[in-house]
């Protein structure tokens, strides 16, 4: 059963990312907070809004090397980052898209990783909700209609762009949202 959270208040922004660099920078403003060593961030979006990318961005800004892969097969994907300043980091990609069958929960071993230490991302959080603990970041991606239907040389579009909602649900995570530049 999903836990009850005891800050019931939500507190939110949103913006508009324009550019994989807005997505960037803030993957990185992110990774600077010491409060995101131990958080629990759920990503929410259709396919393709941009949940992976952003966990990429912020997995490079935390020092992760090598290929940084969708965990949609394997529902889980584990990494050894760096907090600033040098502490190492365990790091849980989860991706729940193909997730369906709660006993998989317990025989993965879902629900010691989580009461573990260190920082828990999940894609598709809705598809194992009733087991996931309260978020303390919920990042919510909407791909908005593109700006111009021009294309550059090459004949392709500028990307379109991204309305970003970002909801803290916990202490922890509005700590993180107040620190995040607007």
């Amino acid at each position: 059963m999903r836990a009850v959270d005891p800050h019931p208040s939500i507190v939110e922004t949103t913006a508009v990312w324009r550019s994989e660099d807005d997505t960037r920078a803030f993957a990185a403003a992110l990774a600077a907070q010491p409060a995101i060593a131990n958080a629990f961030v759920e990503l929410r979006g259709d396919l393709g809004a941009g949940k992976t990318t952003l966990v990429r961005h912020l997995l490079r800004a935390l020092g992760v090397a090598g290929r940084i892969k969708s965990p949609t097969y394997a529902v889980v994907e584990p990494h050894e980052a760096t907090l600033p300043g040098g502490a190492p980091l365990a790091v849980w990609h989860f991706d729940f898209y193909r997730f369906g069958d709660p006993r998989e929960w317990e025989d993965a071993g879902f629900r010691d990783l989580f009461a573990s230490a260190g920082l828990k991302l999940a894609e598709w959080p809705e598809n194992a909700a009733r087991l996931l603990p309260v978020p303390d970041l919920v990042v919510s991606i909407d791909t908005l209609p593109a700006e111009s239907d021009t294309t550059d040389d090459d004949g392709a579009a500028p990307p379109a762009p991204r309305r970003v909602t970002v909801s803290a649900h916990t202490p922890a995570g509005r700590t993180l949202l107040a620190a995040l530049p607007a």
